[in-house]
């Protein structure tokens, strides 16, 4: 796809914090035997990568304002444009040095998400949309959500929240509705991919709650873009703000979603 100027800074800057990530994820392995533990280099890494992605979007949109996950935030002169930046959405599966983590790039207009960028620099995929051109991989390939239609053959993504965390108990009742009525559900670790997994097709569905916007400001354009629905769990939430999030492909999105939003 030939994409926008704004989408071609993305894209550069989403490749460029990737390949220090991948540079400090092959150190990862041999600092899991130290006493000290990998946990520090993982946040420096983590800012490293905020650092690179901040530096290449505001240098070339300098009146755009800035949302990053390690706390960047940067007010711009032009108000109705921001960049949501998470440089490593997946930090437990990258210190534990499993291949699966990605960085987002979402650009926001007037409210409203208009380009999304998920880079997988493990796997090379570069998952990217903008309004109404589609969604995408890698330089041809484009994105359709699944055509299923039955939630029996379906497969669902979610986050299983972990240590106590407040959405546990309504996650646990979900799995228990959804799980005997589906093909099965998978919890890898990365929103910002899982939504990615939706777009492609690989996945039928993905719910979580308590999310933060940089974790799926550029999934949910990726989903819509690919055909799919991306709704707030509960009537008049904002799923940027609330970060409650179900989406699906448009034949079972209904019957998923009213799974996940029975007890609300």
């Amino acid at each position: 796809m030939q994409g926008s100027a704004n989408l071609n800074i993305m894209l550069k800057a989403a490749r460029k914090a990737g390949r220090s990530l991948v540079k400090d994820f092959r150190e990862v392995e041999n600092l899991q035997v130290s006493a000290k533990g990998p946990g520090d280099f993982v946040s420096r890494a983590d800012r490293a990568a905020e650092e690179i992605l901040k530096t290449e979007l505001m240098e070339a949109r300098p009146n755009y304002g800035f949302l990053g996950e390690e706390g960047t935030v940067i007010e711009g002169k032009d108000p109705t444009r921001r960049w949501i930046v998470d440089p490593l959405d997946g930090t437990t599966n990258f210190l534990h040095g499993m291949p699966h983590w990605a960085v987002s790039i979402a650009l926001e207009h007037k409210g409203e998400i208009v380009a999304g960028v998920v880079y997988d620099p493990a796997k090379d995929e570069m998952f990217y949309a903008e309004k109404g051109a589609g969604c995408w991989l890698n330089d041809s390939q484009r994105l359709r959500v699944s055509g299923r239609t039955r939630l029996i053959e379906s497969v669902f993504a979610t986050g299983v929240p972990y240590g106590g965390g407040k959405y546990l108990p309504a996650t646990l009742q979900d799995l228990a509705r959804l799980m005997p009525t589906c093909a099965g559900v998978r919890r890898w670790g990365s929103a910002a991919l899982d939504l990615a997994y939706v777009a492609a097709g690989r996945y039928e569905g993905y719910w979580e709650r308590g999310l933060h916007a940089w974790d799926i400001a550029a999934g949910i354009l990726l989903v819509r873009e690919a055909g799919g629905f991306v709704q707030p769990i509960r009537e008049g939430q904002d799923m940027l703000v609330d970060g409650h999030v179900v989406a699906a492909a448009e034949p079972i999105f209904d019957q998923f979603a009213a799974i996940i939003r029975d007890r609300e």
